[in-house]
């Protein structure tokens, strides 16, 4: 296998080893430059996992307010009951969102390296290689129905 051409931002050369074919890992290959820029631009539009605990530590806020106003008598506590049952559904909605951000990416993730695999294996799917589910240690391989 060989070692990529390229060379890292301290002078020295990349050590990754690339498939056949290939002079170029993907941080260096020329020809991914645009999807690169593009990738960093996505990530960076995704907020990352500090909007979430902003937007929690702003409910945590207003719901020690709307506590400390009704035991002060400034809200009705109906009004308060309400205003906290909806707080409730925000803090749902959001860890809604954070679960769907996080799964995207794993999918995202996945995608990649599934990609790359098959770049590496020159188009082949990873099933294309007869890989086949072995049987757990001390469990029996007959097929079930079939006479031991």
């Amino acid at each position: 296998m060989a070692q990529c051409a390229g060379i890292k931002r301290d002078g020295g050369r990349c050590v990754v080893v690339v498939g056949p074919g290939q002079s170029h890992c993907y941080a260096h290959d020329p020809g991914r430059t645009e999807e690169r820029r593009r990738n960093a631009s996505r990530g960076g539009k995704r907020g990352g996992r500090g909007r979430p605990q902003a937007e929690l530590s702003d409910v945590k806020r207003r719901l020690s307010n709307l506590v400390d106003d009704v035991l002060e008598g400034r809200k009705d506590r109906g009004d308060a009951a309400v205003a906290g049952q909806l707080l409730n559904t925000y803090i749902r909605a959001v860890g809604v969102e954070l679960k769907v951000r996080e799964q995207q990416e794993i999918v995202e993730r996945l995608e990649e390296l599934e990609e790359g695999i098959r770049h590496r294996d020159g188009g082949l799917g990873v099933g294309s290689r007869g890989w086949k589910r072995r049987p757990r240690a001390g469990r029996c391989s007959f097929p079930r129905g079939t006479a031991r």
